[in-house]
């Protein structure tokens, strides 16, 4: 597949922000520190709670995103990510992301996503089923990209209402929406309005094969839009440390992500959620990294996922030690994946 589009290169390597695992100051320093050792981008989550009572952490996107903007000059900067329906309404959403679009010119994007009970139910809402929360995803989006299109606003739908608004600061050029998606409507939709389309990696291969890839080229084929009009993210889970057994080890902090959907269904507590992941066994939790003390493995099955047609790759890796991580991958995996992709 070749990318004409200036703004999306062959490959671009990222970095994602555990704002569940690291406090504010700490994780401005290691999303610097990513831009420095080699890192095209910095996407961070926007979690009310996070993962794990116990040592977890929740700092506010969208003032770090503006902190980290100040004190970087090149890596692209986002969210994957925020959700515009409940804990923002999505004019106010439309005003922060304009506003750092207009900070960071060319270097701001708005990931998005239909949330889940334990960042939003708290908050009194009545926690939806799926096509309601897919509904309102869509609604926001809407709304959101009228804001920045149109001059003054006024805006009745079926969720949100918007009258006689204007957003005052906000670029010709508006920042791009990408949909985070785990199954094929929010896929479908992501290929049919999105810029970009956001998943994560080590869920069972079919998962992708038969049913993300499909649906996004579905999506958009239904627009009448080329693969190369969307940018497609993933997140990978890699686990790199000195040993397999230390890689594996590395990973228990994140074992809710192991959890079912099921399992974590309606889940609005993050003692409940702490609970529930301790209950896992470490290799259910490692199960959605890639483990391992080599490099070039990490490249092998890195590469599996480029093939499927993903060229925005952001690392995630649990390791307390971030320093070490950064370094380490921006010198031994990311210039392999240059080398071997043309990135």
């Amino acid at each position: 597949m070749t990318d004409v589009h200036p703004l999306r290169p062959k490959l671009r390597l990222g970095y994602k922000a555990s704002a569940e695992q690291f406090g504010p100051r700490e994780l401005l320093d290691y999303a610097i520190l990513a831009e420095e050792v080699g890192f095209d981008s910095v996407f961070v989550s926007d979690h009310l709670q996070p993962w794990l009572h116990e040592g977890g952490h929740a700092p506010a996107s969208v003032p770090w995103l503006g902190a980290l903007g100040a004190r970087t000059s090149r890596v692209l900067i986002g969210t994957s990510v925020l959700t515009p329906t409940f804990r923002y309404n999505p004019t106010v959403v439309a005003q922060d992301f304009a506003t750092l679009g207009v900070l960071y010119p060319g270097r701001v994007v708005l990931g998005v996503g239909t949330g889940e009970a334990l960042n939003e139910a708290n908050l009194g809402v009545a926690w939806p089923d799926p096509p309601e929360r897919f509904a309102r995803l869509k609604e926001a989006i809407g709304l959101i990209r009228l804001l920045w299109s149109d001059d003054r606003v006024t805006f009745e739908g079926d969720y949100y209402t918007a009258r006689n608004i204007t957003i005052y600061d906000k670029l010709p050029d508006p920042v791009p929406i990408y949909i985070g998606a785990a199954g094929p409507a929010a896929t479908r939709l992501a290929g049919r309005i999105a810029d970009g389309f956001i998943t994560t990696s080590g869920k069972k291969r079919e998962l992708y094969t038969d049913t993300l890839m499909p649906a996004l080229h579905e999506g958009l084929e239904k627009a009448h839009r080329s693969a190369d009009e969307i940018d497609t993210l993933i997140e990978i889970k890699v686990s790199l440390a000195e040993s397999v057994e230390q890689a594996r080890e590395n990973t228990r902090f994140w074992a809710p992500l192991a959890l079912s959907p099921d399992e974590k269904m309606g889940v609005d507590d993050p003692i409940e959620m702490q609970r529930l992941g301790e209950r896992l066994p470490i290799e259910r939790a490692a199960s959605r990294f890639i483990v391992s003390d080599d490099p070039d493995e990490h490249v092998e099955r890195i590469a599996w996922y480029v093939g499927l047609g993903f060229r925005h790759l952001v690392f995630h890796d649990p390791r307390p030690d971030q320093e070490t991580f950064l370094r380490m991958y921006g010198s031994e995996v990311l210039p392999r994946l240059r080398e071997r992709f043309g990135a």
